[in-house]
């Protein structure tokens, strides 16, 4: 589950220190010079993450936040704006704007990280490494394993995907479209009973656990993880 973090910088030795860091860190990159291919970029895949100049060719950062803030499909999207622009009126008018983090540069590539990391654990936390612990299991991002007292079972990636999801986004129901925007991608184009056939899948790993239960239908809806015993 290697989260892609879309790059919004003009500047190529800026743009390389950080597709250098932030994939030293376990992130993907995708680097764009200017705002007419982010748009472009983001039409045909949503990235788990913007990290946003103000000051670019074609325009400024903070017209495009306000534009992704506007939309429905861009809307949830992690945003963080990096940029030379220090004062705090600046920092004001981004944060107000939409943005989950403003950061000035020069930057520190430690701390830039340690910021998304903490933004994605915030809005998108199936895509921070962990284990999620729960009713007595451990849910493995080192090794995609499942396990409870000594029982251990390893799952396969969209099994594990759909899991980490629901468990970090527990008690919400998802319907089937959104699990496959959320989990699969919205670039990627099968059928909506996939997902049934995922959740039957998982349900059977589950049995072993006596936990299956708790991964709940919701009639004509979709499905939820059930944090109650």
């Amino acid at each position: 589950m290697q989260p892609v973090i879309l790059v919004v910088e003009d500047e190529e030795d800026i743009a390389e220190l950080l597709r250098f860091g932030l994939m030293r860190a376990g992130f993907a990159v995708t680097w764009v010079k200017n705002l007419a291919d982010a748009r472009s970029s983001v039409k045909k895949v949503l990235p788990d993450l913007i990290m946003l100049d103000w000051m670019l060719p074609d325009g400024q950062g903070i017209e495009w936040l306000h534009q992704l803030r506007g939309d429905e499909r861009t809307r949830p999207l992690p945003i963080i704006m990096l940029t030379a622009r220090a004062q705090e009126s600046d920092k004001l008018k981004g944060l107000e704007g939409g943005a989950d983090d403003y950061m000035t540069k020069p930057f520190s590539p430690k701390e830039l990280v340690a910021r998304i990391n903490n933004v994605l654990r915030r809005s998108a936390p199936q895509h921070v490494a962990q284990v999620v612990e729960f009713f007595g299991c451990a849910l493995n991002d080192d090794d995609h394993t499942l396990s409870q007292a000594g029982v251990v079972e390893t799952l396969g990636n969209t099994e594990f995907k759909l899991l980490k999801f629901l468990l970090t986004h527990q008690n919400k129901t998802f319907s089937r479209t959104q699990l496959l925007d959320l989990v699969w991608g919205d670039h990627v184009y099968i059928e909506e009973r996939t997902v049934d056939v995922h959740v039957l899948r998982l349900r059977k790993i589950l049995q072993r656990f006596a936990i299956e239960a708790h991964l709940e239908t919701i009639r004509g809806v979709g499905y939820r993880w059930r944090s109650a015993a």
